[in-house]
């Protein structure tokens, strides 16, 4: 072994070391990560994690407390209140993935075109987010089920209008801030085409920081979603979705607390381990940046 390899080999252990700590996660984005896996699970495979039927009722096992057998306890039907929010576990994704995916499909089109359009368009497109935000998205939600009936269609729709205004406010910001950045003058300087500039400056480092605020987005939607089934403008009964297993509950609120506390429990562990991998995701965005 020649002296060079002997130097050269603590230098690679210790390189080796340091990737390791930077590929180590902070304790809430682990955690985070292991409830997010355990709700994906149940939402594409729910028969791995209960045998029970949710659908199925037993008038001998009415509003049965937390137990044994009965991990969640049992709703006014008898039926078993965890399995019913395993199921209810796609339903709600649903609504909180196509709610952000909505809202972020809307936000794009009008951030990029306030960013990007001049004076004209940015103050036009500016009105009319003013003009969305002053708009209840309880009014929207109601309006919705007015006309089309309660359903996951009717909630990814009121809560992804009602939380595109945000979003496109914050994409105009990052695209004007893209915009007048010294490497995006550089292109244009060296003759590339607005689209070749949009397409490989513009668009990259502006969504870049937006990664984490869909990871927020889609607990916050559901949250929101929860918020108006809650209030009876959410999907009908008797299905499993959260904001409807707490509307379903809510009469029985003095004398049967599970029924309102285990879907919220489920909500809020949710949105707390979308929160927490959010924050580690800009965080770790930003240190690339930097």
């Amino acid at each position: 072994m020649s002296l060079l390899d002997h130097h050269a080999r603590p230098r690679l252990k210790r390189s080796q070391g340091r990737r390791w700590v930077a590929l180590r996660l902070p304790i809430p984005a682990t955690l985070g990560l292991l409830v997010l896996a355990f709700f994906v699970l149940a939402a594409v495979a729910p028969g791995l994690l209960t045998a029970k039927d949710p659908y199925a009722t037993d008038l001998h096992a009415v509003l049965l407390p937390p137990s044994a057998e009965h991990w969640f306890g049992t709703d006014q039907s008898g039926r078993d209140l965890y399995t019913r929010v395993v199921y209810g576990t796609r339903q709600s994704l649903l609504i909180g993935l196509g709610a952000t995916g909505l809202a972020m499909g809307i936000a794009l089109i009008l951030g990029v075109a306030a960013g990007l359009g001049g004076r004209v368009t940015d103050g036009l497109i500016n009105r009319g987010l003013e003009v969305l935000f002053a708009f209840p998205v309880l009014l929207l939600a109601m309006l919705f089920v007015t006309i089309y009936g309660p359903s996951v269609t009717t909630q990814i729709v009121a809560v992804g209008l009602g939380t595109a205004p945000g979003y496109a406010r914050m994409i105009r910001g990052q695209v004007l801030a893209v915009r007048h950045s010294g490497y995006v003058q550089a292109a244009h300087a060296l003759g590339h085409s607005q689209l070749t500039v949009l397409r490989q400056h513009v668009m990259p480092n502006a969504m870049r920081p937006l990664l984490a605020v869909v990871t927020l987005g889609v607990g916050q939607s559901i949250v929101w979603a929860s918020g108006l089934a809650f209030l009876g403008l959410g999907v009908a009964p008797p299905s499993a979705e959260w904001g409807a297993l707490l509307d379903a509950g809510r009469m029985f609120i003095t004398k049967a607390w599970w029924l309102e506390v285990m879907p919220g429990v489920a909500i809020v562990a949710l949105a707390l381990s979308a929160t927490a991998v959010g924050r580690y995701l800009q965080t770790t965005l930003e240190g690339a940046k930097a």
